[in-house]
């Protein structure tokens, strides 16, 4: 578990707690990628690589079974195999350099001439040398999910990866697909950047509602032809987490949190419930006695969607009846209920 300075420093305002490794996807299609070694762990790199639509030169003297037939018929980008040692002229100009080794000598001879010509460097199961490294991947591409222990425990980190797999449907491919054609619509979506913000925060609704299938054409055209109506009040959505934390949260509560564009809080609320919420969210602690209605009713008046998170039952009675009679409309959630 976290520690308790931690902790409260989160809840107090930040958007993201330390992080032992920075989450990036890399952008290989067409790129030229090293990769030193011919046995079984490379063999799944060139595979994985070349899915990226990398073009991957493998350099060794001798090539396990499966690396031909990969060669010969590769997921994406071409796979060509070098039956040599690599040397360090190899790794110029490439766009990243991923080593297999047996010993600790040549797997640090390899970082080091790759670090030498620029190139970022993994090198399998050995930490100490690696640039970055390949986590746990959930594939519903477009959608991509990576897990990440910080090589701590690699078994931990596969589990983690079968657990999401469980949870997100293939048909988020379909998704992802669907939203990435509509990236390229333009203000059919929306003339201002409040409006298309709307407009993907229809369509995520509309695909967690419907995540047993893909998006009907239909509906695509009907959320294009929707106007947002910016004039209307969001309903301010009042969640009682009750003393179970995050645990108490429903996907559904979560997708209230994901879509808010203020959070106001009690500042005891656990950072892991507002860590659910979209980063650019703007967080309000709020402090015990601090009358924060007439803060929410403007930011009502903006068109800003709310939510307000109380620890206990009840605890904020008079911020709704503020609300209400603002003519502000107000939603409570207690836990386990799916708004």
């Amino acid at each position: 578990m976290p520690d308790e300075k931690s902790s409260t420093a989160s809840s107090k305002g930040h958007r993201i707690g330390a992080l032992a490794v920075l989450p990036v996807f890399f952008k290989l299609d067409g790129k030229r990628v090293v990769l030193a070694g011919g046995g079984e762990p490379s063999l799944w790199k060139a595979e994985l690589l070349s899915a990226a639509g990398a073009h991957v030169e493998v350099f060794s003297e001798s090539f396990a079974d499966g690396f031909r037939e990969l060669a010969s018929s590769p997921p994406g980008g071409r796979v060509d195999l070098r039956a040599r040692r690599w040397t360090p002229g190899d790794l110029n100009s490439a766009a990243m350099a991923v080593g297999a080794f047996s010993d600790d000598e040549e797997a640090a001879q390899f970082a080091s001439a790759a670090r030498a010509a620029g190139v970022p460097v993994n090198v399998v199961d050995r930490p100490a040398f690696c640039d970055f490294q390949f986590g746990a991947i959930v594939n519903r591409s477009p959608l991509v999910v990576g897990v990440s222990t910080d090589g701590a425990a690699p078994v931990f980190g596969q589990a983690i990866r079968s657990l999401i797999e469980g949870l997100l449907p293939e048909s988020f491919k379909l998704w992802a697909e669907a939203a990435r054609g509509l990236r390229g619509e333009g203000d059919r979506l929306g003339d201002t950047i409040e409006k298309k913000k709307r407009f993907w925060q229809r369509f995520t609704d509309l695909a967690l509602r419907n995540a047993d299938r893909g998006p009907a054409p239909a509906e695509l055209a009907e959320l294009m032809g929707e106007a947002s109506d910016e004039a209307a009040r969001h309903p301010v959505v009042i969640i009682e987490i009750g003393p179970h934390g995050a645990e108490a949260l429903t996907l559904g509560v979560i997708r209230v949190l994901r879509g808010a564009d203020d959070i106001f809080f009690d500042e005891d609320v656990p950072a892991s419930v507002t860590e659910f919420a979209r980063r650019e969210a703007r967080r309000h602690p709020v402090s015990a006695g601090q009358a924060v209605a007439d803060e929410m009713v403007s930011a009502a008046a903006r068109g800003s969607r709310l939510v307000r998170i109380w620890l206990g039952a009840n605890e904020g009675s008079d911020e709704a009846a503020v609300l209400r009679a603002a003519g502000v409309p107000v939603v409570v959630v207690a836990p386990g209920h799916v708004p």
